[in-house]
C-alpha cells in the first residue's frame, strides 16, 4: 500500500478486545439464549411440542442440559458413551439419565448394518462378526456389501435390526440416540429465519472473529409471522432436498407438481420458491427436457427466468411465442443483464420468426473502450496475470491496487451504513445479520429512499469524506454485505477519496443499488491513482485467450455513458506470436 499513512483512517480498535477464552459452558449459554429469544418473540408461532420442550429444558440439571446441547451440535443422532467425555459435564451416564427419562434420548437403540458400520471401527467389526482373515483385508464399504448379502443379516428389506448390545455383546460401551434433534433444528430455524446459519455463529461471535452491527429492532421484528410461515419454509426446504436427490425427469415432474401446489403468502419465502423453480429449470435445460423447463420458468419470477424461458421456447421450435415474450421483455426489461441477453438473441430469433420485433426504445450503444496491449516476459514464479500487470503499471507517483469488486462496494457501504442497517420491519430479526434480509428485494432501495437520499446528499459537499472516514473508524470489522475490511485499508480509502470525484461515486453507487444482486460484481481488476492530478483509472486485465464477460461489458457500457475512466489491458507473453 501507499507509504503515506493517514491517521484519520486508522480504525478505532479501542472497543475490540483480544480474543476471549470461552468459559466451559459457553455452548449451553448460547443454546439457552436461542430458547429464551424464540420463547419470548415467537410464542404464538411455536407448537405445543416446542413449548413443552423449552419449559422442560429449563428444569433439567445443568449437566444434563449441557450434554444434550453437545449432542445437538454434533453430527448425527447416534453417540457412543466412550466418545462423550467432557470435563465440564462430569459423569456422562449420570447426566444422560434425566434425558432418557423424558425420552429425549434412547439407550441401546435398535440399529441396522448401516448405523452399526458408522459406529464401529474396523477391529471392532472384526470382533462383532467373527471375520475371516480374508474379510479382515476388505475395505469397510466392501465388507458391508458382502455382509448385507448374507441371509443371517437379512430380516427384511431394511436388513436385520437389533440393539447395539445384541450386535456387540463383547464391546464395553453404550450407544445413545437423540430423538428430538429435528425439533432443535426447527427452533434454530425460527431464531435465524433461515437454514444456512447454525450454532457456529455464536462461537465465531463469542471469539470476536465475526462482529455484527447492533440493530435496535423491536420485539415484533420477526422472520416468521405465523406457524404457517414455518411450515411453508420447511415444506419448501423438503422440496429442495428432494430435488438434490432426483435422478430422472419423471421424478422432477412429480416434484414440480408438488412445488406448484405450495401456496405461500409470506413474500420472502415465496421468493425462495421462485428461486427453486429457476434452479429446477436450469437442470431441465441440461437434460433437454424443454416442455417441462418452459413450464417451470413460466412459473418463476426469479431474475433471469424470463430470458431462459425465451431460450427454451426457441429450442422447442416455438419461435413466434419466443418473439412475443421477447417483445414483452424488451418493453420492460427487469435489469441490464436481461436487456443485454435479449438484444443478443433478438437477431437470431427474428431470422426464424414470422413475427416482427417491436421498436426497442433502448438504443444499442456501440462498445467503446480504451485498450492497452502489453507484451511482457513470462514470470519465473507462480503468478496471477492481474498482479503481473499491476507491477508493470505501478509507479510511486501513480500507485496501482488490485481491488476488483472490493473498493467501490466498500465506499458505498461506508457512506450509506445508516441506510443499509436501518431497523425496518422484516429487515433484521436476530443479532447475527450480515445485512438486511431484503437486500436483494425489488423494494430494498424504495423502502429506504429518504435514508439513501440523505447519504447521497453528502456527496454535494466534502461531508461525504468525513462520513466514510468516521464509519471506517467506528465500524471497522463489523459484518457488512458491501464492505471488504480485509481488502480495503485506510491508505487505499484515503487515495480513493482524494482521486475519485464525488460525481463519479454517485454514478457507481446508483448503479450498484439499481441491481444489487448483479451489480456488486464485474468491476475491473485494478485501479490506478494519480494523486497529483486528483484522478484515477480503472483497468480490466485480460490474459491470453481471455475475453470480456457479459457483466464486464455492461459495466464498460455504463462507463462510456457516464464518462468514467476505464481501460482494458490485453496481456500477451513475449514468447507468443502476435
Amino acid at each position: 500500500m501507499s507509504s503515506h499513512t493517514n491517521s484519520r483512517l486508522e480504525p478505532d480498535t479501542s472497543s475490540q478486545p483480544e480474543l476471549p477464552v470461552l468459559h466451559p459452558l459457553y455452548y449451553l449459554d448460547n443454546f439457552e439464549l436461542v430458547l429464551a429469544w424464540v420463547g419470548s418473540r415467537y410464542d404464538d408461532v411455536l407448537n405445543t411440542e416446542e413449548k413443552q420442550f423449552i419449559a422442560q429444558f429449563a428444569q433439567m440439571p445443568q449437566a444434563s442440559r449441557a450434554l444434550f446441547v453437545r449432542m445437538v451440535m454434533r453430527k448425527g443422532e447416534l453417540f457412543r458413551a466412550s466418545k462423550l467425555h467432557y470435563d465440564e459435564i462430569g459423569d456422562t451416564a449420570t447426566a444422560m439419565q434425566p434425558l432418557i427419562d423424558v425420552a429425549w434420548v434412547i439407550a441401546d437403540p435398535a440399529l441396522g448394518l448401516v448405523e452399526l458400520f458408522d459406529l464401529l471401527l474396523k477391529p471392532e467389526l472384526a470382533a462383532a462378526f467373527a471375520l475371516t482373515p480374508a474379510q479382515k483385508q476388505l475395505k469397510k464399504a466392501d465388507l458391508f456389501a458382502q455382509l448385507s448379502q448374507q441371509a443371517q443379516y437379512q430380516q427384511d428389506e431394511a436388513g436385520l435390526v437389533q440393539a447395539f448390545s445384541q450386535w456387540c455383546p463383547r464391546i464395553d460401551d453404550v450407544v445413545w440416540q437423540i430423538q428430538i434433534k429435528e425439533l432443535c433444528h426447527r427452533l434454530r430455524l425460527i431464531f435465524f429465519g433461515n437454514s444456512h446459519q447454525d450454532w457456529s455463529e455464536f462461537v465465531l461471535s463469542d471469539l470476536g472473529i465475526y462482529q455484527y452491527e447492533t440493530i435496535d429492532f423491536s420485539p415484533e421484528a420477526r422472520g416468521f409471522q405465523s406457524r404457517r410461515d414455518v411450515d411453508d419454509y420447511l415444506a419448501l426446504q423438503s422440496c429442495r432436498d428432494v430435488f438434490e436427490l432426483c435422478t430422472t425427469v419423471e421424478e422432477i415432474e412429480l416434484l414440480v407438481t408438488q412445488v406448484k401446489l405450495l401456496q405461500i403468502p409470506n413474500a420472502w419465502i415465496e421468493r425462495r420458491r421462485h428461486k427453486l423453480f429457476f434452479h429446477i429449470g436450469q437442470h431441465l435445460e441440461k437434460q433437454q427436457a424443454w416442455p417441462l423447463a418452459q413450464q417451470v420458468y413460466a412459473a418463476s419470477c426469479y431474475p433471469g427466468a424470463r430470458q431462459r424461458r425465451i431460450r427454451v421456447l426457441e429450442k422447442m421450435g416455438e419461435t413466434n411465442a419466443a418473439v412475443a415474450l421477447l417483445n414483452e421483455a424488451l418493453a420492460a426489461p427487469e435489469s441490464e443483464a436481461e436487456l443485454q441477453q435479449l438484444q443478443r438473441s433478438a437477431p437470431r430469433l427474428l431470422s426464424k420468426s414470422t413475427k416482427k420485433l417491436e421498436k426497442n426504445k433502448e438504443k444499442k450503444v456501440a462498445l467503446e473502450v480504451n485498450t492497452v496491449h502489453l507484451q511482457l516476459p513470462y514470470p519465473q514464479q507462480d503468478f496471477y496475470v492481474e498482479e503481473v500487470v499491476r507491477e508493470h503499471l505501478h509507479r510511486d507517483h501513480a500507485p496501482v491496487f488490485y481491488v476488483e469488486n472490493t473498493l467501490l462496494n466498500s465506499l458505498l457501504g461506508l457512506l450509506c451504513w445508516p441506510a443499509i442497517f436501518k431497523a425496518l420491519p422484516g429487515a433484521f430479526f436476530h443479532p447475527f445479520h450480515r445485512g438486511p434480509v431484503d437486500l436483494t428485494s425489488e423494494d430494498f432501495v424504495a423502502r429506504r429512499a429518504e435514508d439513501f437520499a440523505q447519504c447521497f446528499a453528502l456527496l454535494d459537499t466534502d461531508a461525504y469524506q468525513e462520513r466514510i472516514r468516521q464509519t471506517y473508524r467506528e465500524k471497522y470489522g463489523k459484518q457488512s454485505p458491501f464492505v471488504f475490511w480485509e481488502s480495503v485499508d485506510g491508505d487505499l480509502l484515503e487515495l480513493a477519496l482524494q482521486c475519485i470525484p464525488p460525481a463519479h461515486l454517485r454514478h457507481w453507487f446508483e448503479r450498484i443499488l439499481a441491481d444489487i444482486k448483479s451489480n456488486r460484481s464485474g468491476f475491473p481488476d485494478l485501479i490506478q491513482f494519480f494523486p497529483a492530478e486528483a484522478r484515477y483509472q480503472l483497468v480490466e486485465v485480460k490474459g491470453p485467450g481471455d475475453k470480456l464477460q457479459d457483466n464486464q461489458i455492461r459495466l464498460i457500457e455504463f462507463c462510456h455513458r457516464h464518462d468514467l475512466p476505464i481501460s482494458v489491458c490485453y496481456l500477451r507473453w513475449q514468447t507468443e506470436s502476435p
